[in-house]
């Protein structure tokens, strides 16, 4: 008997189930919204592998940053009602947010844990991301989170604009300390009753495994989805239908001209005059008379076509020679991030885990220069340790010797 669980223990075991059940619905928006009510199967693919893509490559850039291996893996896509809020996100979060400027319309906000923001702030000022204990952030913290959420946006969008085949283009990101039960940090939440929630596992070393969370209108997501199916700006080649009224006369003529001799050789006279070039066997030289038809022009000189050749002009021994001297010339390739100005004061006043804020946008191509003159622009790519550019464009020749001059 001295095993058996009294009343008491059996009511608090029920107890304890039955919270864990009512939590676990609190988190699924499905019991109060049905997502196909709002998106179609194939919609919510669409999505998530828009998603999947752009966040890929956003996973790149902060583990650049963080020099931790970063996974964003596995989107779910869901819809809420914006009046629920408070039960999707019952404890403060950090809310990021950015606005499309070129390629789309609309808000993207981005969703992460307090404590996440925290450890990826003290990677970003140079810690190791553990011992955080306080989930507060403070005005540096806050600086470290919104640049690297402004360098995965810009990755983001940099592959947004692959995908879709056109310049897509963000805003510098803003944050927010979001706590939806004291109504803090809302304000730019998009103004809809419903919402779709893209959800992506996070994972950063072994010091994060938890969820980043994209919130977008549905409209919105609808414009995403019918970009992809159905581009714009794509017109259909009008290829102009051929004249036939110019070959028909020859032909009706040379026919006739066959007939009169009760020899009918359709394929020879046809293929000789759609090129325009004197028949080798049966040459008619006029059709104005019976006396001259099927009597070939022994005089007649015959040649075949002369085309204009599209070929490269081929170097002669001695350019070829001095092209090969100039082969074997170092040249110095450097890659610009960017470039800014600062006054004494402020270069005295760097210090480790300070931001320099360059001229450029996160996501836009970086300058190529040879020699400090710039001949194209590109992306910066990893390839496995290291950084690398890829060539997205090579400046015009009459750009480039402006740049020589």
């Amino acid at each position: 008997m001295s095993d058996m669980l009294s009343q008491d223990e059996i009511n608090a075991l029920l107890s304890g189930l039955n919270s864990d059940t009512d939590d676990s619905s609190s988190d699924d928006n499905s019991l109060s919204l049905n997502i196909e009510d709002y998106l179609s199967s194939i919609e919510q693919d669409a999505l998530g592998e828009i998603g999947n893509i752009s966040f890929g490559s956003a996973a790149t850039a902060l583990s650049t940053l963080l020099n931790q291996k970063v996974d964003i893996t596995t989107p779910k896509v869901s819809v809420i009602d914006k009046s629920e809020l408070h039960e999707q996100f019952p404890q403060p979060h950090v809310a990021v947010h950015v606005k499309y400027t070129e390629g789309f319309e609309g808000m993207n906000v981005l969703v992460i844990k307090t404590k996440d923001a925290a450890i990826i702030a003290n990677l970003m000022l140079g810690g190791d991301g553990t011992g955080i204990n306080e989930e507060e952030l403070g005005e540096m913290e806050i600086s470290a989170v919104q640049e690297a959420m402004n360098q995965m946006m810009g990755s983001a969008s940099t592959s947004m604009s692959t995908i879709f085949n056109k310049k897509v283009d963000i805003s510098p990101p803003g944050i927010d300390l979001m706590d939806v039960k004291e109504g803090q940090g809302t304000s730019n939440i998009p103004n809809e009753s419903i919402l779709v929630k893209i959800s992506f596992s996070l994972k950063i070393g072994t010091l994060i495994d938890s969820k980043i969370m994209q919130i977008v209108t549905v409209s919105f997501a609808k414009d995403l989805v019918n970009e992809l199916m159905n581009p714009s700006g794509i017109e259909e080649e009008i290829i102009p239908e051929p004249s036939y009224q110019a070959k028909q006369a020859p032909i009706e003529m040379y026919e006739q001209a066959d007939k009169e001799e009760h020899q009918y050789h359709p394929k020879q006279p046809i293929a000789n005059y759609n090129t325009q070039q004197p028949p080798t066997s049966r040459q008619p030289q006029s059709f104005g008379g019976p006396s001259n038809i099927g009597q070939p022009d022994r005089s007649a000189n015959v040649q075949p076509v002369a085309f204009s050749s599209f070929d490269t002009p081929s170097l002669n021994e001695v350019e070829a020679k001095n092209l090969n001297m100039l082969l074997d010339i170092p040249l110095q390739v450097t890659v610009e991030l960017g470039r800014t100005k600062r006054s004494i004061k402020e270069i005295l006043e760097l210090s480790q885990g300070s931001i320099v804020e360059l001229d450029k946008l996160a996501g836009e191509p970086v300058d190529i220069l040879v020699n400090s003159k710039l001949i194209a622009k590109g992306e910066v790519v990893v390839i496995d340790e290291n950084f690398g550019v890829r060539v997205t464009d090579i400046i015009s020749q009459t750009a480039r010797l402006k740049n020589l001059q």
